[in-house]
This record gives C-alpha cells, structure tokens and sequence, in this order.
C-alpha cells in the first residue's frame, strides 16, 4: 500500500537556482555527515548509499528538472519510496519555497508504526534547511541516528 507525504513549505534564504545546485550532487551530502559516519557512506553523483544501526539505505536520482525538482527513489532499502524535492520560486525576493514529498509503500502496521515518524522527519528537514539557510543552527533531535 502506497502511503504519500507531504512535508510543510519553507522559506529557503538561496534563489532555486542556488538550492538546486547544492542538492544535485548526492556526493555534497557526504560532506555534511557527521565524522563518525563518514565510512558508512558512499556517494557519487547520482547515487547515494548509508548503513545506519544495520540498515543499508541507498538511494539513486531519477529525474533533474532544473532549478525546479529533484525526483528520488529507493535503491536498496528496507522500505521502497520515491521522494521529489521541489525548488519553487518564492513570493519574496532571493528566497525558494522548499517542499518534499515521498510515496512509500508501507504495509499497514509499518504504516501505523512509521508513518508519524517520517511526516515529523520531512518537517524537521524542511525547518532545518531554513534554519541553516538564515545562519541558524537547526534543531537536532538527539536520538536521529
């Protein structure tokens, strides 16, 4: 059963074209990661690949629109989804309303059991970016990995 979410809209501080460009990348998100998980990722430009507490998750880039979305889906891992990153232009000057979506295929307890969770990490995500965007630090939850 195919379970859609839809994170909230935010206010990036970088034109799309700027946000775009950070995202395209998938070896840029390599050099955010934390050291002591730097040698469970592997990365290149359209591919991405993690092992966290056991669980290998590996994701490809499926479709570039630019400076308008990037379309995601699920290599190898425990749950197949597909995400789009959208890259829309704001009503306010030099800024980028953000949004992301994923479709996952859940069963109905792991729907039960993981549904909240990914809706409130899509949210996290989207506030984290402008968090960092405006030069704020985000809010980390403690237990993310």
């Amino acid at each position: 059963m195919t379970a859609h979410y839809s994170s909230r809209h935010g206010q990036v501080s970088k034109s799309p074209e700027e946000l775009f460009m950070a995202f395209t990348d998938m070896r840029n998100f390599t050099r955010m990661a934390p050291e002591k998980y730097k040698d469970a990722i592997t990365a290149d430009f359209d591919f991405i690949s993690f092992t966290v507490r056991g669980f290998t998750v590996s994701v490809r880039v499926d479709e570039r629109q630019p400076y308008r979305l990037i379309r995601l889906g699920s290599s190898e891992s425990p749950v197949e989804f597909v995400a789009v990153l959208h890259f829309d232009p704001s009503f306010l000057p030099g800024k980028t309303d953000f949004s992301i979506e994923v479709d996952a295929n859940l069963n109905l307890m792991m729907k039960a059991m993981l549904g909240g969770k990914i809706q409130e990490a899509l949210d996290k995500m989207v506030d984290a970016l402008v968090d960092i965007s405006e030069g704020r630090m985000p809010q980390m939850p403690s237990d993310i990995l």
